[in-house]
């Protein structure tokens, strides 16, 4: 028998050769991203660095200032004025604690339990930015006046004995206190950490919820297992974005307390436009800005999560 023909060789189809892209398209997403880094050169990067090149000055506003790499100014300005960082980050950690125990139930109210008042309760949490800064924290000193209805159930229930022994409050006296100060920076950032709890609570599946108690959890721990690890994103970012701005605040301590409740930026802002001291303001600004980014990087790697709303 003789062996069957090998049969052809069909060879494959050839691929198409691969489409490169034109270098001008390839260039799209470089000149969409270019105003952005133009602004962030104009308006973020210029103006630190020539803060920076001011706080290693010497010199006077009469005289002028001169870059004699001076680097003692910040040592000093820490010296001197590090009962103010003190106040000024125990104020904002206490402000912060306040605003996140404030925060999440109102979030997971909105968020769990609202239904079609949802959009209305998110109306009313941001409606305090429909007004000034500044005239928000002129109310609190109508709210915190002196022989006002506030202050007359507080004094009458004894909340202000227990306030004056901790050294928050004066006698019956509630304006020009820390406690002022603190209610003034809780107010003004709640809104900062309520909206990030709301979307980072809104994104959990409720089925995970029904799974829990499907396998007997309590509420209680349902809210410890489930509920609040799923929104840890929303706690790191409304915390950071409380945290940040109220330590280096001055308006509410201005407004709403005394000397002796002076903040960090009450310091650099009189030192920028009163004592006209622009070497050691400067030297402030980054003191602060060095202090609440090693905080909050370490807050961060602790905290466990990446994944910010």
């Amino acid at each position: 028998m003789t062996a069957p023909a090998a049969l052809p060789e069909v060879a494959a189809p050839a691929e198409p050769p691969a489409h490169k892209p034109s270098r001008r398209k390839r260039l799209v997403p470089y000149w969409l991203l270019l105003p952005g880094i133009v602004w962030l050169l104009v308006f973020f990067v210029l103006p630190m660095v020539y803060q920076a090149s001011t706080s290693v000055q010497t010199g006077s506003l009469e005289e002028g200032f001169e870059v004699t790499w001076h680097v003692r100014t910040y040592w000093d300005a820490l010296t001197e004025y590090y009962p103010q960082f003190l106040r000024s980050l125990a104020y904002a950690g206490t402000a912060t604690v306040l605003c996140l125990l404030l925060g999440y139930p109102l979030a997971y109210l909105i968020a769990f339990k609202a239904g079609r008042w949802r959009n209305l309760l998110l109306v009313l949490v941001v409606a305090p930015f429909f007004t000034s800064f500044l005239i928000r924290t002129l109310a609190w000193k109508t709210i915190l006046a002196d022989g006002g209805p506030v202050v007359a159930v507080l004094n009458k229930i004894g909340f202000l004995d227990v306030t004056a022994w901790l050294g928050i409050t004066q006698g019956d006296r509630v304006l020009a206190t820390p406690l002022a100060v603190v209610c003034g920076l809780t107010y003004n950032f709640l809104p900062f950490m309520i909206l990030p709890l709301y979307t980072s609570l809104e994104r959990i599946d409720t089925r995970l919820h029904e799974a829990a108690g499907d396998l007997y959890a309590t509420p209680a721990t349902t809210f410890r297992k489930v509920t609040f690890p799923l929104s840890m994103p929303g706690v790191v970012s409304g915390t950071l974005l409380t945290f940040i701005p109220a330590s280096g605040d001055y308006v509410n301590a201005e407004l709403l307390g005394s000397t002796d409740t002076r903040m960090i930026g009450n310091v650099i802002q009189s030192q920028y436009l009163r004592i006209l001291d622009y070497p050691t303001a400067a030297a402030l600004s980054f003191i602060l800005m060095a202090i609440v980014l090693i905080m909050v990087t370490i807050y961060i790697r602790r905290a466990g999560t990446e994944d910010l709303v």
